[in-house]
């Protein structure tokens, strides 16, 4: 069955799976890896993407992330297009470089978060790159030594991952470690790897137990998460399409929405749109990016129209506080 629609809003906790294509190899050496790593911290750091896990491999590589302002799919777009340049370029070869489509897990967070990063950051050990959590803790191209303090990486917010684990770094640093050691013994590749009824509600005897009981539980295979969190987020991605059903709806509420902004500001459209920096210019252009993304689901760029800027003009509104 073919995998329905992505759902995303800013915010959004995801894990992120990449595979090169036929199971090729997506880095070839230390300088793949630095590039690699590097676009990933920049888009995070322009778009407001959270990073929490990674584990670069050879041939795929796994990140456990919650999306910024642009959304999932643009931040995704960027650094799987822009590095695929770089890596034909430099090993001049032609063709894609991934699989055609990454796959992405929506995860409810309270119940997945310490087990999926355990999960990604285990996974080098696993496939043989490193043999022990000491070796992990200084392997450069997983974010498990970003938690240990051995590598930096301004991007990750390791701050975020600690939190779980204890409220004073060395408290939070040793019960992490100890967890991770736990979840070495545990194969958690089939729960963490996908959504769906049967990873959601913990295993098939689960599911049946439920069934025996008369109760059902909604599902998706594009979501890890209780019935309830199932709900959640199918209404939501429901709600932003209904207003993404129609472009000429679409564009009907923009110039509604900026027509009474306008009208309470006692400008006129012409004047928000004429580049002028002055007055209150600024924070409605502000107000109305906020809106136009966040609350509609607008483009970028299509912001940009709107509010007579640039596409970097609507990014920068957007990452100041």
């Amino acid at each position: 069955m073919p995998r329905g629609p992505r759902l995303d809003a800013p915010g959004t906790l995801h894990h992120v799976m990449i595979r090169g294509i036929e199971k090729g190899n997506i880095v070839r050496d230390d300088a793949d890896r630095r590039d690699f790593l590097r676009r990933m911290g920049e888009l995070a750091k322009e778009s407001r993407t959270s990073l929490y896990a990674f584990a670069l491999m050879t041939n795929h590589a796994h990140i456990l992330l919650k999306s910024g302002t642009t959304g999932l799919s643009t931040y995704m777009r960027r650094l799987l297009s822009g590095y695929a340049q770089y890596f034909n370029r430099r090993h001049k070869r032609v063709g894609h470089l991934f699989q055609n489509r990454y796959k992405s897990i929506i995860c409810e967070e309270e119940a997945y978060f310490d087990k999926l990063v355990a999960y990604i950051h285990l996974n080098p050990i696993r496939a043989g790159l490193v043999e022990t959590l000491q070796q992990l803790s200084s392997y450069t191209w997983c974010g498990h030594a970003v938690i240990m303090g051995k590598v930096r990486h301004d991007w990750m917010d390791r701050d975020y991952v600690l939190q779980f684990f204890g409220s004073r770094e060395g408290e939070a640093r040793r019960s992490y470690i100890a967890f991770v050691e736990e979840e070495m013994s545990i194969d958690r590749e089939k729960e963490l790897s996908g959504g769906g009824l049967i990873r959601s509600q913990g295993g098939w005897s689960k599911v049946q137990s439920m069934r025996k009981k008369g109760k059902n539980a909604l599902s998706d295979e594009r979501i890890l998460g209780s019935d309830a969190f199932v709900g959640d987020m199918l209404k939501e991605a429901e709600d932003r399409k209904e207003l993404s059903l129609s472009a000429e709806k679409q564009s009907k509420l923009l110039y509604e929405t900026i027509d009474q902004a306008c009208r309470d500001a006692g400008i006129t459209t012409t004047f928000l749109r004429s580049g002028s920096r002055g007055g209150l210019l600024p924070s409605l252009r502000k107000r109305l990016a906020e809106k136009f993304v966040y609350e509609y689901g607008v483009s970028l760029a299509e912001t940009a129209r709107q509010l007579g800027v640039t596409t970097n003009a609507v990014s920068f509104m957007l990452k100041r506080k």
